[in-house]
């Protein structure tokens, strides 16, 4: 039980320190939104943010977790579906956690894609409209 225990807090500590340093030293800050979405972490992630620079990059942290989480279900699905495949946990886990990340980054730079070409169609009309 203690072995356990001693297991998940080094797990857990180690997960919110990757997460904060990233927030820190990475250029890309959906990234820190990204790593922000482990569960136990994002909370965390949120409120340490919050309390050294305020609310608006608090909510950055938090808007970036959406990919993160989003990433978790194909997570699971990978982990899931290794699992039953080859039944070995190691790969499923390192496999699991490769797809999170890769997904997660894919999405958001999709969103940011769409986003910003709905952006210069709406700028294309307002300009269209005024010749």
């Amino acid at each position: 039980m203690y072995k356990d225990l001693l297991i998940r807090f080094i797990l857990g500590g180690a997960a919110v320190m990757v997460s904060y340093m990233i927030t820190i030293i990475s250029p890309w800050k959906i990234l820190a939104g990204i790593f922000a979405a482990f569960p136990a972490v994002m909370l965390t992630a949120v409120l340490m943010v919050g309390i050294a620079s305020g609310s608006k990059k608090a909510a950055k942290i938090a808007n970036g977790s959406v990919f993160g989480m989003i990433g978790g279900v194909v997570c699971v699905a990978t982990v899931w579906t290794v699992l039953q495949v080859s039944g070995n946990w190691t790969l499923s886990i390192v496999l699991g956690l490769m797809f999170w990340l890769g997904s997660s980054i894919i999405i958001s730079t999709l969103r940011d894609k769409i986003k910003n070409s709905v952006r210069v169609n709406i700028l294309s009309d307002i300009l269209v409209r005024h010749k």
